[in-house]
């Protein structure tokens, strides 16, 4: 993803910054615990297309 770009998006929800995924699959939103995926190395932005992040998973 172009650090440039991430550098502008913000979260659709609460309007803060977002942060790549570890697997760099998706858009993470640390306020609201969203992630919004990244689809052909284009984010998808929209709240309906998000899902929430699982906290419940160990780290590796």
């Amino acid at each position: 993803m172009d650090p440039k770009l991430l550098e502008i998006l913000a979260c659709p929800v609460c309007k803060k910054p977002v942060h790549l995924t570890q697997g760099g699959l998706g858009l993470l939103c640390k306020d609201c615990r969203l992630i919004f995926p990244i689809e052909n190395d284009i984010p998808v932005m929209l709240v309906e297309e998000a899902h929430q992040e699982d906290v419940t998973r160990e780290p590796r």
